[in-house]
């Protein structure tokens, strides 16, 4: 393979790869699939191709040699030991895994223990088109609205979906917050706006969207903090694992009436975290990186103290 780069844009132009709609066709055939869950399955990499055909159940060797033929160079590599994964091909099989193409389940609504900022009733989870959604049935102020593919849902219990929904959001988060996007790897740029389209219900939103897919994340100024170190020692000080923390049990993370917007040329602001007899006071840029942050003690006796 042969490539370019781009003086412009710094992106490789190379001369066999695939349009887009040539790969899906190249992908679109049982055996070619099955030889890519083959190789997923494999407990180890690269397999020999008499391995491999077997593993796939197919008795003509020609017929199996032309069809991993096709996916050879794009999907597939082929090595001095035998045969491996490129990432293109990678992506097919966890796509498939993930339920994305092929599934389409239905999940009863999850009573949670956590209870509504707002109103104190207790939140419930429900599932639709993909997304996992926490609201409190009663006002109906939401909590969390994500996407979560159907392959999370199985074989897991109500607890354990709850949890992989609530890591699965902070890791996105967390990729959008460095400059990754979660879905294709480019550059993600965030913006602070007001949130004028109440697409959050809050007054302050952020938004993550990548250069290269588009792909679009919206969340509360607090959300970004929840990696934070300084934020995850103040409530381990306090004895809690922030970590594990569900986020739409934090205020700051799912309202922003501690959020406060300082400025907006430059942006600035300013999230108030309280817990027990301390509060910590957090200040961010327009990109959601920490400029300043102090943690105070109520009690008359004790000053402020930056972390």
């Amino acid at each position: 393979m042969s490539s370019d780069t781009g003086s412009d844009t710094g992106l490789q132009e190379c001369e066999d790869c695939l349009a887009p709609a040539e790969a899906f066709s190249v992908i679109a055939n049982e055996t070619r699939l099955s030889i890519l869950e083959a190789l997923w399955q494999a407990p180890e990499r690269p397999v020999g191709f008499s391995e491999l055909r077997k593993e796939v159940g197919m008795r003509d060797s020609a017929q199996f040699n032309y069809h991993l033929k096709q996916l050879t160079d794009h999907f597939v590599v082929r090595t001095d030991a035998g045969y491996d994964f490129r990432q293109a091909g990678k992506k097919v099989v966890s796509a498939v895994l993930a339920g994305s193409f092929n599934e389409h389940p239905h999940l009863d609504p999850i009573e949670l223990d956590e209870t509504c900022v707002d109103c104190d009733a207790h939140l419930r989870a429900a599932y639709e088109e993909e997304t996992l959604t926490v609201a409190c049935p009663d006002c109906g102020k939401a909590h969390g609205n994500y996407p979560f593919p159907p392959g999370g849902l199985n074989d897991r219990t109500d607890d354990e979906i709850m949890d992989a929904f609530n890591q699965r959001v902070r890791h996105l988060h967390c990729l959008a917050a460095d400059g990754v996007c979660p879905e294709c790897n480019g550059r993600m740029e965030t913006t602070v706006t007001r949130d004028t389209e109440n697409l959050l219900g809050t007054k302050v939103r952020v938004d993550h969207e990548c250069a290269q897919c588009h792909h679009q994340l919206h969340s509360t100024a607090g959300l970004s903090l929840l990696d934070q170190s300084r934020v995850v020692t103040f409530y381990s000080d306090h004895g809690i694992d922030l970590c594990t923390k569900p986020f739409w049990a934090l205020p700051w993370c799912v309202e922003d009436e501690n959020t406060t917007i300082r400025s907006e040329d430059p942006w600035r602001v300013h999230v108030t975290i309280p817990l027990d007899d301390e509060t910590l006071d957090v200040t961010l840029d327009g990109d959601m990186a920490v400029v300043e942050i102090e943690r105070t003690r109520s009690s008359s006796t004790d000053a402020k103290s930056a972390v």
